[in-house]
């Protein structure tokens, strides 16, 4: 026989272990949907009464290719809707489960990077648009503004000049996630965490093979250029 108030115990003890769990499998759960909102495709079909915006352009579900076939309203909206998806899941979420007691502060950061990285994967492969996303461009934008926003804007800088001089978004993006690796190589922006480092890595890696189609074109010559006032 179990001794007098053991059993209370025991399921004191199992709710006190199942609670955290559960609100982190919410949290991450949470994370991989708000990236699966496809922006572009309702932004499309709300505004501009088009079925599904990956049939034209380039085919892709993301701020890009709206800016391409809506124009600049509607994929600045785009693309600060994807951003926003990423940072909320990286900064907010942690800090709910942080809140909750789910997690312990010091471990924070690791669920930072594990609700952005589900946002980005839920972005480029979405469970509300038949897993046909984006390239993850905004919302690892928004992600990395959640854990590393210094860092960031130096890339953003990047990006801008990029763009400026070439003209090609996809050149400009990928230059950008290197440089967000590189960058953790230097004391000036080395992290307090040294698992930031490999992240970095590993989302330049994401970024190059999500634009895999887009280095073919541009060793081809047939990438499209961003219109620029100026540029003829």
């Amino acid at each position: 026989m179990l001794p007098r108030g053991a059993g209370a115990r025991s399921t004191a003890s199992h709710y006190f272990y199942a609670m955290p769990l559960l609100y982190i499998a919410l949290a991450l759960l949470a994370a991989y949907l708000l990236g699966s909102i496809p922006t572009a495709l309702w932004v499309g079909r709300r505004f501009f009464h088009l079925a599904d915006i990956r049939e034209h352009g380039s085919g892709n579900a993301g701020a890009t290719n709206t800016f391409r076939v809506l124009g600049p309203k509607a994929g600045t909206a785009v693309l600060l809707i994807d951003a926003l998806k990423g940072f909320v899941a990286a900064y907010y979420l942690p800090q709910w489960l942080v809140a909750q007691g789910a997690i312990a502060p010091e471990h924070e950061l690791y669920y930072r990077l594990a609700c952005g990285a589900l946002a980005v994967v839920g972005h480029i492969y979405p469970v509300f648009a038949q897993f046909r996303g984006g390239k993850g461009v905004a919302t690892i934008l928004g992600m990395m503004l959640g854990v590393a926003p210094a860092t960031v804007g130096v890339c953003m800088l990047v990006f801008i000049v990029m763009l400026l001089l070439f003209r090609y978004v996809s050149l400009a993006s990928m230059t950008a996630g290197v440089t967000f690796a590189l960058l953790q190589l230097l004391p000036q922006f080395r992290p307090a965490q040294p698992f930031l480092v490999y992240v970095g890595f590993l989302l330049a890696a994401l970024l190059i093979y999500t634009h895999r189609a887009n280095i073919g074109r541009l060793r081809s010559g047939t990438e499209s250029r961003v219109p620029l006032p100026w540029a003829k």
